[in-house]
């Protein structure tokens, strides 16, 4: 019976390492993505140039981007993939009920910043209610959560990114 258990737990610890090491090589060889991209956050060059996906925040502290052609015109050619991170990146925003005019003017504003309406959307802090899924896809974005995060390394600009960005390069 001793012996029994020592082998499943043995299994388990073999099948808990296969888990975690195949995790780490998606993670190595996953595209890289950036979010809280806008002209109101610092971000480093290095972390714009290195990721295939930036998730660009609309209208933070309520300036639109699109009032911003020079960053918009710079943004357009690093020949990225863009999302939407949000429309005003407010804490758990759209946790609460958002209107389609709410959307629209993310949306319009993007456009208006890069000729293209986005395609991908992602919610501030990954939080987004049922109703608010419902409108993201009503919209016909994709839209990206937390296993979105899990398989892709996923860099921020600004401060909190600095402090973090380092332990997500590591795994």
């Amino acid at each position: 019976m001793r012996k029994r258990r020592i082998k499943i737990f043995l299994i388990f610890l073999a099948i808990l390492f296969f888990l975690i090491l195949t995790l780490f090589l998606v993670r190595a060889f996953s595209l890289r993505e950036l979010d809280d991209v806008s002209p109101e956050i610092i971000c480093e060059k290095g972390l714009l140039e290195k990721s295939s996906t930036l998730w660009i925040i609309p209208k933070y502290n309520n300036q639109p981007i699109s009032e911003n052609r020079e960053w918009c015109d710079e943004i357009l050619s690093l020949n990225k993939t863009l999302g939407m991170h949000g429309v005003s990146h407010e804490f758990r925003e759209f946790g609460i009920e958002r209107n389609q005019a709410y959307l629209e003017k993310g949306m319009q504003i993007f456009e208006e910043c890069f000729g293209y309406k986005p395609t991908m959307f992602k919610p501030p802090q990954l939080k987004i209610s049922e109703e608010n899924r419902k409108l993201i896809e009503e919209n016909n974005m994709i839209l990206k959560e937390e296993a979105n995060q899990i398989f892709h390394k996923v860099y921020h600009c600004g401060e909190y990114g600095e402090k973090r960005n380092w332990l997500i390069s590591l795994f």
